[in-house]
């Protein structure tokens, strides 16, 4: 059977090599995927390239792309001149000392050094060659511990896949960026002098809503509260019109500062024909100051009258039913009291009787003797 399958498999790769070779370059392109094909097809678009077409099993490769913690292959596989060719003759930049160390002043004890060995002599510089003295370059050792063990920041390493490419060094950094704060800089390039100014992109977020991309931003103006000295109004320095419906509630968030931050604490919600329905979890216990509760109060109130009226009725009722029987009580003592002697003293021989039979608990056995026979072992 190992020979068969050895004569098999041979036969299948030739077959295989042979369908490939047997095409053009023409038919294998007009065999592959398209971009948009390819992109219909995995469940991860984003990360499909053009070049991802030309491989053999383009929906396996865009799976192994999307799978998270994947090392992507560096760009530069697909140029044609070789890596960092593009850095020959460029000026490196000269190397800066970390902030915790330059603050310990070493950089101006060097200088000072450099410029006092400039002014010496020949002579001199020839002795201190022979005879060089220590103790120059000499730095508090309070100011090194505190800059390598107190002020000692931890320098930016580059994250899992990062590699480095020709200007990487000369890209903006982002991450100190946050969406929605305008730093001094910024404010500067846009002439903004006015302590609360309106941010320029605000009339546009009124008017078609807050970014989708950042589903959890708070704009003020938009979807939360104006800070305090603020006011709506398209004045100077005001901050345009609350996106509001027709009935006048907030389209994308807490805007007037009308409920709590927090969507758990909100108590109220408006309902589509614009009205205010309270918000309560089912089955909760009504609360003092709320309508339920005092609704709860008038109905215990009215309850409580009910069954007073009642029970009046009941007691006049019994008083006649009382009086009515008085004079026939007086007959029927005597058999009553006869056959409740009568029933009690039956419930008691029943009782006495069902009590003699105690059941039994468990059975003893007794022992037997019985000897081995032929081919057995215990018996």
């Amino acid at each position: 059977d190992d020979d068969d399958d050895d004569d098999v498999q041979p036969a299948t790769n030739d077959s295989m090599s042979s369908n490939t070779k047997g095409m053009s370059r023409k038919q294998k392109k007009e065999a592959r995927l398209t971009v948009a094909e390819l992109k219909q097809l995995v469940s991860a678009p984003e990360v499909v390239e053009t070049h991802d077409c030309t491989a053999s099993d383009p929906t396996f490769l865009v799976y192994l792309k999307s799978l998270p913690n994947t090392v992507a292959v560096p760009a530069h596989w697909a140029q044609k001149r070789k890596y960092l060719q593009g850095k020959r003759g460029v000026e490196k930049a000269a190397f800066c000392l970390p902030k915790f160390i330059e603050d310990t002043g070493i950089a101006e004890i060097r200088s000072a050094v450099a410029e006092d060995e400039e002014k010496a002599s020949a002579k001199q510089k020839g002795r201190a060659r022979v005879a060089p003295k220590m103790g120059k370059i000499d730095v508090d050792y309070k100011t090194l511990h505190d800059a390598f063990f107190k002020y000692q920041t931890k320098p930016r390493l580059t994250k899992i896949g990062e590699l480095y490419y020709e200007g990487k060094e000369f890209e903006q950094d982002m991450d100190r960026f946050k969406p929605g704060v305008l730093s001094d800089d910024l404010k500067a390039a846009l002439n903004i002098s006015s302590d609360l100014p309106p941010p320029p992109w605000l009339q546009n977020m009124q008017r078609y809503g807050p970014p989708p991309s950042y589903p959890s931003l708070k704009v003020p103006g938009v979807n939360a509260p104006l800070p305090s000295g603020a006011s709506f109004g398209f004045h100077a320095g005001g901050w345009g019109k609350p996106p509001v419906d027709q009935y006048g509630r907030p389209l994308y968030g807490d805007v007037f500062a009308e409920g709590s931050a927090n969507p758990n604490d909100v108590k109220f919600h408006y309902a589509g024909d614009g009205t205010v329905v309270l918000k309560k979890k089912w089955g909760a216990v009504p609360m003092p100051g709320d309508d339920d509760y005092e609704s709860s109060e008038e109905e215990e109130s009215e309850s409580e009258s009910e069954s007073d009226s009642e029970a009046e009725a009941e007691a006049e009722d019994d008083a006649g039913d009382k009086a009515k029987a008085k004079a026939d009580g007086a007959q029927s003592v005597a058999s009553s009291a006869a056959d409740g002697y009568a029933s009690v003293a039956s419930k008691l021989v029943l009782r006495k009787e069902d009590g003699d039979e105690t059941p039994q608990l468990y059975t003893v056995l007794k022992a037997k003797e019985r000897k081995a026979g032929e081919g057995e072992m215990f018996g």
